[in-house]
């Protein structure tokens, strides 16, 4: 299938580390020319530097997107340096610990910066250029969470429920001008400190040292966990944000498209 994505100009934030820099590589090998946003200057180097290597078109671009500043600052590094994105990936975003019994009012509001205003400040700015274009895809970073959420990090599931009715509202604000918008919700990812955490839980409880078992045990231990019995890889969650990201998807907006491997269940 061609993604018809040869050509375009892709803002992934937060890609300088993680399932990003794997959305933002993937993206590049399709031929997307890829700003590569990291929060600070130099933040996004490497991994620049390693889709560059591969043949493909990056740009490192950096900014607080915490801030008003922060986020022109972003957006105007890759307008200057190629031009104004059809494509935005909000994937930029954090959780603070805590629990109901210890988080602080602050600590939500943080979680709200980080999740949910970030997403807003880049898609303002990029919807302009986007209905000037008559054409436009941002996809922005979910969780599972928001449907199924933990009694732990309250504040971030919160915030992440808020990101999925954003989400929806500007699909239907800038779905008359060309431009569609959709949540990707991942379950659980395994990265490299996702293994090592239940690796050392392995240890502590005796499961033994390999990984498929662990895999396993962790995914029942979590609540039955998904009819997998695995986790999501990043390959797995980047390749449905390249679709959604993609020409084939056009007509697609305002969905929430969960990469748990059943985890949630059927929506129906």
């Amino acid at each position: 299938m061609d993604l018809g994505l040869t050509g375009k100009v892709a803002l992934v934030s937060g890609a300088h580390r993680g399932t990003g820099s794997i959305i933002a590589s993937m993206l590049a090998a399709e031929g997307a020319q890829v700003a590569v946003h990291g929060p600070a200057q130099g933040d996004s180097d490497a991994i620049v530097h390693q889709i560059q290597n591969a043949g493909h078109a990056a740009l490192a671009v950096w900014g607080d997107l915490t801030t008003d500043e922060g986020a022109h600052q972003a957006m105007g590094g890759t307008i200057e340096n190629a031009t104004a994105p059809s494509i935005l990936i909000n994937n930029w975003g954090g959780v603070a610990p805590g629990r109901w019994t210890d988080t602080k009012a602050e600590t939500w509001h943080a979680d709200y910066e980080r999740n949910v205003l970030s997403m807003v400040r880049l898609s303002t700015l990029a919807s302009e250029h986007m209905k000037a274009q008559h054409f436009g895809r941002i996809v922005n970073l979910g969780t599972l969470g928001t449907v199924q959420p933990a009694a732990r990090t309250p504040h971030y599931y919160a915030a992440k429920s808020a990101l999925a009715a954003a989400s929806a509202s500007l699909a239907r604000e800038l779905g008359p001008h060309g431009v569609t918008v959709n949540l990707v919700s991942p379950g659980l990812i395994k990265t490299d400190e996702v293994e090592a955490h239940f690796r050392a839980r392995a240890e502590r409880k005796g499961w033994g040292s390999d990984w498929p078992e662990i895999e396993k045990r962790a995914m029942e231990e979590m609540g039955g966990g998904n009819p997998s019995g695995r986790m999501s890889t990043r390959e797995e969650v980047a390749a449905g944000v390249l679709f959604l990201a993609s020409k084939p998807a056009s007509h697609i907006s305002g969905v929430n498209l969960r990469v748990d491997g059943g985890a949630g269940g059927l929506s129906l």
